[in-house]
């Protein structure tokens, strides 16, 4: 059965496991989120759920939002995903769906926007090799050849240059479970994921289990 929340990083620490080893784990507030929605076939053309997370002031909630949250007869929500899962019909409007609905062991994928890291060059960027260090030669940490000067006259693309880097939509596979506590809606996952602390992310079952 696939299952999915959304949840905000808080950052990282370690556990120790029943043989008392440290494991390096990544703190997440997974919800409660909120069914705000629900997609029918006859309706929309296929099976989803909308999950709202997050509390936000009513003052920062533009009126189609506020119409839609009225509707649903639920509290404004800051984040609003979709969530195709084979079971959608069981959830209701309304229904909260909190940390312990995964269970630790379990393998998932976590979705999140990596850290923008700004302007970098082709070393940070995409591990380049650096030009010699001595004084005479004037190539440090430049970009290199970038192609032929007369045939073809131009650069391909999708060469590896200098850009913005980070700041995309990342998703870190088969990850595990270390723990889960309920009572505070955290859910301990073994490793890092992707993103700042507190910033956004989706946690799902994986996809390579």
């Amino acid at each position: 059965m696939k299952k999915a929340i959304i949840g905000k990083k808080l950052g990282m620490t370690q556990i120790f496991d029943e043989n008392n080893r440290v494991v390096p784990v990544t703190v997440i507030e997974a919800g409660p989120c909120v069914v705000v929605q629900k997609k029918t076939t006859e309706k929309d053309g296929y099976e989803a759920i909308q999950v709202g997370f997050g509390a936000i002031k009513e003052k920062l909630v533009n009126k189609p939002r506020k119409g839609h949250f009225a509707k649903a007869g639920v509290e404004f929500k800051r984040v609003l995903k979709e969530f195709k899962l084979e079971n959608s019909n069981e959830y209701e409007v309304g229904q909260e769906i909190k940390a312990d609905v995964f269970n630790a062991g379990e393998k998932v994928d976590v979705s999140g926007v990596s850290k923008g890291k700004g302007f970098q060059g082709t070393i940070k960027r995409w591990n380049a090799h650096r030009g010699p260090m001595s004084h005479g030669s004037k190539f440090h940490r430049s970009v290199g050849s970038m192609g032929g000067s007369s045939d073809p006259s131009r650069t391909f693309k999708n060469k590896k240059m200098p850009g913005h880097m980070g700041n995309v939509n990342t998703t870190v596979l088969n990850l595990e479970v270390a723990k889960i506590i309920p009572e505070k809606n955290l859910i301990l996952i073994k490793g890092g994921v992707p993103g700042p602390n507190k910033g956004l992310v989706v946690i799902r079952n994986t996809v390579k289990a």
